[in-house]
């Protein structure tokens, strides 16, 4: 049996991942009377004194919402919220198993941005955070950016941020390794959507200042005629500071970083060659690298990275998202700030020391029992020292 009829068997036999269970036994009249009526009326009443008390007498303090529209699943694109349920479902798993955050999975059958914001701002007393997944851009950013302004918990599209996240972990680790400066180097990102939108903001509060934009049509330009998305508009007014003109060929050249979020086999041997002395690559595409491992090694690549658990430095999102819900919950942060995401970035690369660091060891393993509580400790300080938290620990 694959994996394929290995995962079809598994999803068959349980019914899918989850299950609901309680904390109370209601096994006797004393015990129901407790859990329910008349006992339950005393935290209602309590609530409605102070709304705050729902993280105090509720699961709200540690229960995120993990939403979907099915537009961008995966790899398989837009196949609609019933098909995005079991990946909904896995990361439900991922955060408790990682970090002990209850989750809940629900798939949306709307895709009209603003009406969409308006079916998840409504649940936002039902949950302590909203983890927004697999929405297609560019219409991730704009639900995104709506629901920050009207809700007062925190919202995080982990194909976003959680990529970038790791990713600027990976790459602070790889320029010690290089002896090279976020501030110095040149760096092409191949992909700009979702994550790789967000992986080159990141990579711009960290100190980036030379980053080159790659499409499908080439570099992004303010003179081309196929720039027509809004937010690949703002990324050529914020990149390539040289003007470079042309395609992915050109823009690797000298290029000291290559950040692959689009289309195995784009990145060529030769076009490696091409690229600085000891070039970091950090391939992304799944199943299937923008370049293979041992093709990219071999063509001179000091450090590499793939979305691939069977090569060294794998970016993976668990990572990131455990961590930083546990520390906004914590504090019971409004939302999770650049700042907040970069003392997660930060958090990571420092877990691997000066002694440990090699050019096949610039990410922690996905499960490295440290990297959630690291997270956690540095979001909730980020979170109290630019005021977004209510509180100083604990929920």
């Amino acid at each position: 049996m694959d994996i394929k009829e290995a995962a079809l068997k598994v999803h068959e036999e349980n019914h899918g991942k989850l299950e609901i269970k309680s904390k109370l036994s209601v096994k006797t009249n004393e015990e129901l009377a407790l859990a329910y009526t008349p006992g339950v009326a005393e935290p209602c009443k309590k609530i409605a004194e102070n709304p705050a008390d729902s993280y105090k007498y509720t699961s709200r303090g540690n229960l995120v919402a993990v939403i979907s529209d099915g537009t961008a699943v995966l790899g398989l694109g837009d196949i609609g919220p019933r098909a995005a349920m079991p990946v909904m479902e896995g990361k439900s798993i991922l955060f408790k198993e990682f970090a002990d955050i209850d989750s809940y999975p629900l798939v949306l059958n709307e895709t009209d941005p603003d009406k969409l914001v308006k079916i998840i701002a409504s649940l936002q007393y039902s949950f302590g955070g909203i983890n927004l997944e697999d929405i297609s851009a560019p219409r991730c950013f704009e639900v995104e950016r709506k629901l920050k302004e009207i809700v007062d918990i925190p919202v995080f599209h982990d194909d976003q941020h959680g990529t970038a996240i790791v990713v600027a972990s990976g790459i602070i680790n790889s320029l010690k390794i290089v002896n090279k400066k976020m501030e110095d180097v040149k760096i092409v990102l191949n992909g700009p959507g979702a994550a790789g939108t967000a992986i080159i903001k990141l990579l711009q509060e960290l100190g980036a200042t030379d980053i080159i934009a790659c499409d499908q049509f080439g570099i992004l330009d303010l003179e081309s005629e196929n720039l027509t998305e809004s937010h690949k508009i703002d990324l050529a007014k914020s990149t390539n500071p040289r003007n470079i003109k042309g395609s992915l060929v050109d823009a690797v050249k000298e290029a000291d970083i290559f950040v692959g979020v689009s289309v195995p086999g784009i990145l060529t041997p030769e076009m490696v060659r091409t690229m600085a002395i000891d070039p970091i690559v950090f391939a992304m595409a799944n199943p299937v690298p923008e370049i293979m491992y041992d093709e990219a090694i071999e063509a001179g690549v000091k450090v590499m990275g793939t979305g691939r658990s069977d090569f060294p430095n794998q970016i993976n999102n668990v990572l990131a998202f455990p961590g930083i819900f546990k520390g906004a919950l914590g504090v019971r942060a409004s939302e999770i700030n650049e700042e907040m995401k970069k003392a997660a970035a930060y958090a990571i690369a420092n877990l691997i020391t000066e002694e440990e660091l090699s050019a096949e060891y610039v990410i922690p393993n996905p499960f490295d029992k440290r990297v959630v509580s690291a997270v956690e400790a540095a979001v909730a300080k980020a979170a109290i020292a630019t005021g977004v938290a209510e509180i100083t620990g604990g929920n």
